[in-house]
């Protein structure tokens, strides 16, 4: 499998695979459990992730407290990606869907995060991708090309800005609401982790993602473009448009869409799918 092909994912890694990118130790191998795909980390951690076939692979990361299915397969992503004959990868993030779920926050720094694509890449023998990202995916592909720049040839990051939500987060609300359900002041702790929960989400994994991201930087390499997206009614991704006019960056707002809807504009895919041609 070359960097620009997708054919059998389960076929053996190519040389690539054995790259180690970080000190934790970020070279895994590739397990197959019936029909789900894992690539393992160094530490035993193992990241689920899919692939559909094609050319010029895009990698998709989702948000908090979902899942690779949920976020692209549901609003119609990866239909949209592979009618255009582009391969596609979702990934389950640590701590969520299929993956592994570590306990503790410096599980979910950034860094580990973004390795753990590195290594779903490896596992693939894929040299470079480019990549679509929403939400709190959006600060984990960040510190993707943060961490391997030269994996990542084009980004389009979703649903996200400059501030960081789960900074404004107090740690002990989270964990009082996540444990007993006692109800903070901040009503986006409930609106986010009460769905999550409600979901089946494992309690303790959420906490420690919380306190792995918080704060968590979107700052992308100058050399790699990127386009940024949100929903004109989405509060969560407020000065963007700033962040982007500095950058020098593409720069699209969906009139009317909130973060949940936005995922579903084909305003949305079009233009990710010009902007990666």
């Amino acid at each position: 499998m070359g960097a620009t092909d997708l054919t059998d994912p389960t076929g053996p890694p190519s040389a690539g695979s054995a790259r180690a990118t970080d000190a934790a130790g970020s070279a895994g191998s590739a397990v197959s459990a019936g029909e789900m795909l894992f690539a393992r980390r160094l530490d035993g951690v193992r990241i689920a992730y899919d692939v559909v076939p094609g050319d010029r692979p895009i990698l998709l990361v989702h948000g908090f407290a979902s899942t690779g299915h949920v976020t692209w397969v549901g609003t119609g992503w990866v239909r949209a990606l592979q009618d255009a004959g582009r391969g596609v990868i979702t990934v389950d993030l640590r701590g969520h869907g299929r993956s592994d779920k570590p306990h503790r926050s410096i599980d979910y720094l950034p860094r580990q995060l973004a390795a753990d694509l590195v290594v779903v890449l490896d596992t693939l023998g894929l040299e470079q991708v480019d990549v679509v990202a929403y939400s709190m995916g959006s600060r984990v592909a960040a510190a993707f090309a943060r961490l391997a720049p030269e994996r990542v040839r084009r980004l389009v990051l979703g649903g996200a800005g400059p501030d960081e939500l789960f900074e404004t987060w107090h740690p002990d609300a989270v964990r009082r609401f996540v444990t007993d359900g006692t109800v903070s002041a901040d009503p986006s702790i409930m609106a986010v982790l009460g769905a999550a929960i409600t979901a089946g989400a494992d309690r303790e994994a959420l906490v420690a993602c919380v306190g792995g991201v918080a704060g968590s930087s979107l700052d992308v390499p100058a050399e790699i473009p990127v386009l940024y997206v949100a929903g004109g009614a989405d509060s969560i991704p407020a000065g963007v448009a700033d962040l982007a006019r500095a950058r020098g960056s593409e720069y699209l707002e969906l009139a009317g869409r909130d973060h949940v809807n936005t995922l579903t504009s084909r305003e949305f895919k079009r233009a990710a799918l010009r902007f990666l041609a």
